[in-house]
């Protein structure tokens, strides 16, 4: 990757970006729960969106805005507690409401503002806290309320999830920056749940759709907890320029390195904190007939039920990623694979090593999981997605989200 350094500051981390995150009553247990991102002045904007075909009132009203402004947004407005999904005409106009009621406190055009939602699907917003929301969070914008923003989109995260970075270009320093929200109901297949990119650099907005496409496909595209694509998934990218570094087309595999660097903290920090889980699980792929294949046979092995109560209970049954392995429909031969636990080769060459399973439950016992795959078809293919175990507190979870 290029020269790329860890800073704080989550999604204001970059220069001219102000947010807030404050509490106005849409959650029915209280707590942050509206969130504003502000550019100081109108910035390039790329977007991408949940592939489900059940799509929420917020995903219809901002890639409308992204057609009608070009590309050119000056604000994010974001509430936790209602996806505002499958709410039919009402949900369109709040969901276009809280556009303009954004825009009105924001003195900004009211086709540069887009809007997110995330929460309980078939439930109708509360358009008077949310207003009282929208209010409140403009006048607490600030360059330090990115923190408060990261916990106002939180629904059943056990943390919040922000990332930043300090990138060194040609033409100067410029930043990158983000917050996410997700925890169950994750299988982009897009993006996320909701993830939220700024940059400092200034980028036209074309530009800034490549490279956040990218970008997502090795992080946000690379994660699942529990192989469910959501309503309202999207992440938004806001670049400004305020560094005065510019992004042209000769710095677009810059772009998508300091774009990834902050999308991939941002994903693996959903994983690690998917409902129930104890442990991050790395899937790797390798030995692959091509990327592709290797991307289907790691998505297979990440969804599948038996492997992740397997790791949750410590258990090193390598037959279990075989068997998903050889049913993938990626290329597959039997005689030439092998599957590895940590450091622990279990199978290979069509035989068992099971001597080593007392070795492979010890480094189970862990909380960062890596497992590994050879398909044995001697190609160069290889993939990597992130998961998490499954557990009986999952269930609890989700038998219980809304009641």
């Amino acid at each position: 990757m290029s020269d790329i350094r860890i800073v704080s500051g989550g999604v204001t981390a970059p220069r001219g970006f102000r947010a807030a995150g404050v509490a106005c009553g849409i959650k029915a247990r209280g707590g942050l729960d509206l969130a504003l991102i502000v550019s100081d002045q109108p910035a390039s904007a790329a977007a991408v969106f949940t592939t489900n075909k059940a799509v929420a009132a917020p995903v219809v009203v901002s890639r409308r805005q992204l057609a009608v402004s070009g590309g050119r947004v000056s604000a994010i407005v974001v509430n936790s507690g209602c996806a505002n999904a499958c709410t039919g005409p009402d949900g369109l106009a709040h969901a276009r409401s809280m556009t303009q009621l954004t825009s009105t406190a924001l003195a900004c055009q009211p086709s540069g503002v887009l809007v997110a939602s995330t929460g309980v699907i078939g439930v109708k917003l509360d358009m008077a806290a949310v207003e009282r929301g929208i209010e409140s969070a403009a006048a607490a914008l600030a360059p330090g309320g990115g923190a408060d923003a990261a916990k106002a989109i939180m629904t059943t995260d056990p943390f919040p999830k922000e990332a930043a970075s300090e990138i060194q270009s040609a033409g100067g320093t410029f930043r990158a920056g983000g917050i996410a929200k997700g925890s169950g109901m994750i299988e982009p297949r897009m993006a996320t749940m909701l993830g939220f990119v700024t940059t400092d650099a200034a980028v036209e907005p074309a530009l800034l759709q490549r490279a956040l496409k990218e970008a997502v496909d090795g992080t946000f595209n690379a994660i699942t907890v529990d192989g469910e694509c959501s309503t309202n998934d999207c992440v938004f990218a806001l670049a400004n320029g305020a560094s005065s570094v510019r992004l042209e087309e000769s710095d677009y595999a810059l772009l998508v390195d300091a774009l990834t660097s902050v999308c991939r903290p941002l994903a693996i920090g959903i994983v690690r904190g998917g409902e129930g889980a104890t442990k991050l699980i790395t899937v790797k792929i390798v030995g692959a007939a091509s990327d592709v294949e290797a991307r289907q046979a790691a998505r297979a092995i990440a969804n599948s039920l038996l492997v992740k109560t397997a790791i949750h209970g410590g258990d090193p049954n390598w037959g279990r990623l075989v068997a998903v392995a050889g049913r993938s429909g990626s290329e597959f031969v039997l005689d030439r694979a092998a599957v590895r636990i940590g450091s622990v080769e279990l199978f290979s060459a069509g035989a068992p090593h099971d001597e080593r399973a007392a070795d492979a439950a010890e480094y189970l016992k862990g909380r960062d999981i890596v497992v590994e795959v050879d398909l044995g078809t001697g190609g160069g293919g290889h993939s990597e997605m992130w998961t998490c175990d499954l557990s009986a507190e999952y269930v609890r979870i989700n038998a219980e989200y809304r009641t």
